[in-house]
């Protein structure tokens, strides 16, 4: 299987069957649709089914020759720009029970022009060297004043010591006392220059920080998930037909079915239990280490609305897999499989969210269903 998304105004898709096989082989193609999507043309031979007005998947039944390849084709009504839509597609079994191999595709639409949205007044460069520029000027015009009229002072003080008596200066037989000379004071600078001074180093301050700060939010990125205790990586969630990557595995569910509740033929096969349902979902998973890793149907969850969860069930997936317990073995190092996976839930409502991952302390990946 392969699913290639076309470059076309409207979201439309390719999907490459191929039988490698030496035989003619019977298998049904199944495309899942986006939710609200609707298909506006579909290959010869396909067939629409959908609920509420929009349609759900795109059913073909093929018989495919040995060694034969077969291109089949749909597209979806337009989207708004900028948007993009996943859909999967897996060939299955005759009777659409076991997937032979599963594919998935993601058409992006043209992005809408953006506007660009002016930052703050505050956070202009412009407009901030401007009023540091303002501060510093009147900083330096504070400072001159303040020398100018302590310079006066001192020309004035001079002039007064040394200022000629009224015999001109030729001194007198008798000494004249010494006068007293005044007791300097300290000039300090004027309070509104300290004043002034201190606000224009606070300006500075205040702003300094808040663009710093601003930066740093900005370089948060709000789609990561962070862990905590002993979790190994970080948790990871998307929609159906996104491959997720967790500390070991790839995963990418492609499908989720339900059987009617307590009907005799079920998701997964079987009898459903009274009042309950079997839905099986199809997952591709990938061992993206270089070792074997081993993984458990415990681990696998569904969840229900309302929060409550179930593990696999293992005696319906064994069944669903022809017999074969697809946990006893681990994952040989860089493989892949498509495999059914089974819940067996209580009540009507289809699960909202599955869970997946590889080990104890992974922190796994969640696939949110449509």
């Amino acid at each position: 299987m392969a699913v290639a998304p076309e470059s076309s105004p409207a979201p439309r898709y390719r999907i490459h069957v191929r039988n490698v096989g030496s035989s003619p082989i019977d298998t049904t193609v199944r495309q899942e649709l986006p939710p609200g999507a609707s298909a506006t043309a579909i290959t010869a031979g396909g067939r629409s089914t959908g609920a509420g007005g929009s349609t759900r998947e795109v059913t073909w039944r093929l018989r495919l020759p040995a060694h034969s390849t077969t291109t089949l084709g749909t597209a979806l009504t337009a989207t708004a720009p900028g948007s993009a839509l996943t859909a999967p597609a897996c060939a299955f079994t005759s009777d659409g029970s076991r997937p032979y191999d599963c594919a998935t595709a993601t058409w992006q639409g043209a992005a809408a022009p953006t506007k660009v949205s002016e930052a703050p007044v505050w956070r202009r460069y412009p407009v901030l060297l401007a009023g540091l520029a303002v501060l510093l000027l009147l900083a330096a015009g504070a400072v001159w004043l303040w020398r100018r009229r302590r310079g006066r002072r001192r020309v004035t003080a001079a002039a007064l010591a040394g200022g000629a008596g009224p015999d001109g200066g030729r001194g007198t037989v008798y000494p004249r006392p010494a006068t007293p000379s005044a007791t300097r004071r300290r000039r300090t600078p004027p309070v509104w220059l300290l004043v002034g001074t201190a606000v224009a180093v606070l300006a500075g301050v205040i702003g300094t920080a808040g663009w710093t700060a601003t930066r740093r939010v900005a370089a948060i990125d709000t789609q990561k998930q962070p862990t905590s205790g002993a979790w190994r990586g970080t948790g990871v969630s998307g929609p159906m037909g996104v491959p997720l990557r967790e500390s070991a595995f790839e995963f990418t569910v492609y499908r989720m079915s339900c059987g009617a509740p307590g009907s005799a033929r079920s998701a997964g096969g079987g009898a459903a239990p009274a009042g309950g349902q079997r839905c099986q979902a199809t997952v591709g998973v990938r061992n993206i280490t270089g070792e074997n890793q081993p993984w458990h149907g415990q681990l696998q969850r569904a969840y229900l609305p309302g929060g409550r969860w179930v593990s696999t069930d293992e005696s319906a997936t064994r069944s669903a897999n022809l017999g074969r317990d697809v946990f006893a073995d681990p994952m040989a190092a860089g493989s892949r499989a498509v495999l059914p996976l089974v819940f067996t839930v209580d009540g009507r409502d289809p699960p909202r969210q599955l869970e997946l991952r590889s080990g104890v302390f992974s922190a796994g990946v969640r696939v949110d269903m449509p």
